[in-house]
């Protein structure tokens, strides 16, 4: 069975920096064996951002991919923090916020893009938590996804 590290590298995807906070809160905290996660947006390689509003700028595929990469940044979070992908037990609970249009109703299907991510890293058991998938009528920057997560630590 391989670690989280053997399942991402596998991935062959490629990590943005990690997030500096843009406001007064911290990345993450470590409670006890709580991991929370504040919210990530999409930063890319190059440490600039994917913006647009889906549904208006974006197309659902575009926002699913723009969550994975989320996902990623939150994944860049936890290496620059904790040092590695396997000192996280499981996923507990995510809560996916996408930019969107008032009339667009696949919020669940943008999130999955992050979802999915972390099912692989951490396998189906441990990798899928709880979720929640809102609309927004906007996100700072008009980034189209902005997620926030709490982790089980080993």
């Amino acid at each position: 069975m391989n670690t989280p590290e053997q399942n991402f590298a596998e991935l062959g995807l490629q990590l943005p920096p990690a997030p500096k906070p843009m406001g007064v809160y911290k990345p993450c905290l470590v409670d006890g064996k709580h991991l929370y996660l504040s919210g990530h947006g999409t930063v890319k390689d190059d440490g600039t951002l994917i913006i647009g509003q889906i549904g208006r700028d974006m197309t659902p595929e575009e926002g699913k991919l723009a969550a994975q990469q989320v996902g990623l940044a939150i994944l860049a979070t936890i290496k620059a923090n904790l040092g590695s992908l396997d000192k996280v037990k499981r996923v507990i609970k995510v809560l996916g916020m996408v930019n969107c249009t008032p009339d667009f109703e696949k919020h669940p299907f943008i999130i999955n893009g992050c979802s999915e991510l972390f099912a692989k890293v951490w396998g189906e058991d441990n990798g899928v938590g709880v979720r929640s998938a809102v609309g927004m009528g906007s996100l700072p920057g008009n980034i189209p996804v902005e997620i926030e997560a709490l982790f089980e630590l080993v």
